[in-house]
């Protein structure tokens, strides 16, 4: 059921965006009084799902769901239309066009995204506002959840102060932000040092199962008892807050396990929290320093809740929203092209990462949250209008540049030369979607 709806989100935030993206070159299209053959949602080879011609559009929806096309007649596009480009060119084409009447036609599409992107973030934070874990709310540090933080020198209990020599403002953003950079400034016991990232920190990350390197440091709050657990004997109950170990103040689940491991093979007093009344409970530890339970991974708002942690909320009015809207779009994107970059370059290893619509999948939520499926389709937005404005032939931005050419040279390029181009850049863009969603299938084993 998780995987259906996370699919079923997919779909629709991918279909609101491929109708939106081909309306902003569809739109232009008829303005300038040429001709536009199809208007597809999803792909069509040899047949479709429905279809409806309006004047001289043909309105369909394929069966093959990797996105949307619009033909517009006497363009060199993914059709290959051999035949009509042979005939001499019409009025209603667009290749008679004038080449700015082109060039808005081609960048329609990117406009439409950019600008869709803003507008949901500003609606999102007019309806929902911003919540957010302050990085300085996290005064007693991080919780290092996973091997890979230990092996790169953090320790639980690290206050991250900068990254880079840049201030972080919100714990959510704390990875991201070290995604290329080159060292992390920390706080530890009242000193300030710095880690140094090695240069293959991506390619760990990604080779590492969790990709996740620090959590907030969460209570010691019992989930669940492991079959035959020394604490589950003693009395202990799910929902227990340990708070103390042999007269030792507890306040972290990280503290747990560093105090037990003193006490291997011994007995130890307990005291913890019970529907709000403290009692004290006798266990034995085990040989590995546990006593077999299962700690509960409280999400932000329930942190929240247990007062574990403040978040910081910020409301907006209408007219607020979209500047901050426009700020987050532009913060968003910017960070996009960073990881691009990084993708780009060999020895950082982030090509490793790349992934396909299963990745894609796997960013919405198990169960249907509006407010995380509306950003997120604002974000895919922002990847779709970055990645269709790219230079490579067969994406709008192959076309601006064959378009700007015409413009400075003052004579179009070669159509056989734009035919070859435009099967270059169908090939290319086929080993990337082959690439990404083999890396997709390899991950599942």
């Amino acid at each position: 059921m998780e995987i259906f709806i996370k699919a079923l989100q997919l779909i629709l935030s991918l279909s609101i965006l491929v109708v939106l993206h081909e309306l902003g070159h569809f739109l232009p299209a008829k303005y300038f009084k040429t001709k536009v053959e199809k208007f597809y949602l999803f792909f069509d080879p040899w047949f479709s799902v429905f279809k409806k011609k309006i004047g001289d559009t043909e309105y369909g929806v394929g069966w093959l769901p990797l996105g949307g096309y619009v033909k517009i007649a006497g363009m060199i596009d993914e059709s290959m239309d051999k035949e009509q480009m042979k005939k001499p060119p019409q009025d209603w084409e667009f290749r008679a066009k004038p080449a700015w009447q082109r060039l808005i036609i081609m960048v329609g599409g990117v406009f439409v995204n950019l600008l869709l992107a803003v507008f949901i973030y500003s609606m999102t934070l007019y309806s929902y506002g911003d919540k957010y874990l302050s990085n300085e709310n996290l005064i007693d540090g991080v919780w290092c959840v996973d091997n890979l933080s230990l092996e790169l020198g953090f320790q639980n209990g690290d206050k991250i102060l900068r990254v880079d020599e840049n201030q972080v403002e919100r714990f959510s953003s704390i990875l991201e932000k070290m995604l290329g950079a080159q060292s992390v400034t920390i706080n530890r016991q009242g000193s300030e040092m710095d880690i140094i990232l090695p240069d293959n920190f991506i390619e760990k990350l990604i080779d590492n199962e969790k990709s996740m390197l620090f959590y907030p440091r969460i209570p010691a709050i019992i989930s669940s008892f492991i079959e035959n657990s020394n604490c589950e004997a003693a009395g202990f109950m799910p929902l227990d807050q340990i708070i103390g170990i042999n007269d030792e103040a507890i306040k972290y689940h990280d503290e747990v396990s560093a105090i037990l491991s003193n006490f291997k093979d011994s007995t130890v007093l307990i005291k913890v929290l019970r529907d709000g009344d403290e009692t004290e409970l006798k266990t034995n530890v085990n040989s590995d320093g546990t006593i077999g339970y299962y700690p509960a991974l409280l999400s932000l708002n329930q942190l929240e809740e247990y007062r574990a942690y403040e978040m910081t909320s910020q409301t907006y009015s209408l007219l607020a929203s979209f500047p901050a809207g426009l700020n987050k779009a532009t913060d968003k994107l910017s960070g996009y092209i960073d990881q691009f970059k990084l993708i780009l370059n060999p020895d950082s290893g982030a090509y490793k990462g790349v992934g396909g619509f299963g990745a894609i999948g796997s960013l919405f939520p198990a169960q249907w949250d509006w407010e995380r499926f509306w950003n997120l389709t604002a974000f895919l937005s922002l990847m779709l209008a970055f990645l269709n404005i790219l230079p490579i032939p067969a994406l709008d931005g192959g076309h601006v540049v064959f378009l700007l050419y015409e413009i400075v040279v003052g004579r179009p390029a070669p159509e056989k030369f734009m035919e070859n181009a435009q099967v270059v850049g169908m090939l290319i863009l086929l080993a990337l979607v082959v690439y990404a969603n083999g890396n997709d299938i390899i991950k599942l084993f």
